[in-house]
């Protein structure tokens, strides 16, 4: 069979350092019906010019202003020829062949509509990154987390998680997507504009009856915090804000109240804590995430779900916060009930 085109898509503001860095790798991907895509958001520093350059065969797509993430890869889709599309950090390493396992994996199932590939520290390639790791998964309140990293705690590789299977979410650092899964679920929520949109994206796939899923036999390795640093306080407004909205959107209402009072319940817990070590940006952006995701809801109000099918749940009905910080338990393999995501294939 031929190969399928695949378009990878990397947005990038102003980070010609990153590219420079990274951008090799992805040329030198090993696959023949490869379409790359630089979605240039309006940078001044010389980036398209660079890449247009040093690398004539990328298409580059010059947005008319920084699109932020989800509006700048949504654009690029429409625009991009591959039935699937990479979205890609800039900020991304990739070796030679990390592309083919991600397609194989699709091709083996067409309700497949996104695969993650093992996402590892650029800097200790024998860690896991923050960034979805060997895959996503949910809580019942909503909180992410990943197979080799809860919260900050990040494990060492030993291939304890190179078994491919159904999770609940992948990262927007590295991941194939359908795109025909896509023009039924849609594209990336823009009013995310970045932080949780993948997430969200994965959730409404899985509405729609789509399965999300990790490759370990493909792997790339992540710098982080090229759009915010970690521990920027804007970027926990983000991860709160969005974190809400994808709850309100991806639950029935009567499931939205009754969860909605247990975030609040954590969320509160997490502003005492900030003040307590005195970090009052931390909590500000805490009040200012929650404030705003209230002013946000009234654009999803009339697409409310009546009823949410367990099956595009979240997939651990336990809470990871107090397993975590509670329970002690730091690694993925030690919380209780989910030792491992069981393959459906």
């Amino acid at each position: 069979m031929p190969l399928p085109r695949v378009s990878v898509i990397i947005v990038s503001w102003n980070a010609l350092p990153l590219l420079q860095q990274c951008l090799p790798s992805v040329v030198q991907t090993d696959y023949a019906n490869l379409e790359i895509i630089l979605a240039d958001n309006a940078s001044s520093d010389g980036s398209s010019e660079w890449v247009a350059t040093t690398y004539p065969d990328v298409r580059i797509i010059r947005h008319l202003d920084n699109w932020l993430f989800s509006r700048g890869n949504n654009v690029a889709i429409r625009q991009a020829t591959g039935e699937y599309v990479v979205l890609l950090n800039n900020d991304v390493e990739t070796p030679p062949g990390w592309l083919q396992p991600m397609v194989d994996a699709a091709m083996r199932d067409p309700n497949i509509a996104a695969v993650q590939p093992k996402i590892l520290q650029y800097a200790q390639r024998d860690h896991f990154d923050y960034a979805g790791a060997a895959g996503g998964f949910l809580d019942r309140l909503g909180y992410p987390f990943a197979r080799g990293r809860i919260f900050d705690q990040l494990e060492a590789d030993h291939g304890q998680y190179d078994d491919a299977c159904d999770i609940d979410w992948g990262s927007g650092a590295a991941l194939l997507l359908r795109r025909t899964a896509l023009q039924e679920a849609g594209f990336l929520d823009e009013r995310f504009e970045m932080h949780m949109e993948e997430i969200d994206l994965c959730w409404r796939l899985r509405r729609c009856g789509f399965r999300i899923v990790v490759e370990p036999a493909s792997y790339v390795f992540h710098i982080g915090g090229g759009s915010l640093p970690r521990q920027s306080t804007q970027k926990l407004y983000y991860n709160f804000r969005n974190n809400v909205l994808m709850l309100y959107k991806n639950l029935s209402p009567h499931q939205w109240r009754r969860i909605f009072f247990q975030r609040l319940v954590f969320d509160s817990a997490a502003v005492f804590l900030a003040l307590f070590r005195g970090r009052p940006g931390e909590a500000a952006a805490i009040l200012r995430a929650y404030r705003d995701a209230h002013r946000l809801k009234r654009f999803y109000s009339n697409n409310r779900l009546s009823h949410a099918s367990p099956a595009a749940l979240p997939s651990y009905r336990r809470s990871v916060v107090l397993d975590h910080f509670l329970g002690g338990r730091k690694k993925y393999s030690d919380l209780p009930g989910r030792a491992h995501a069981p393959t459906s294939d």
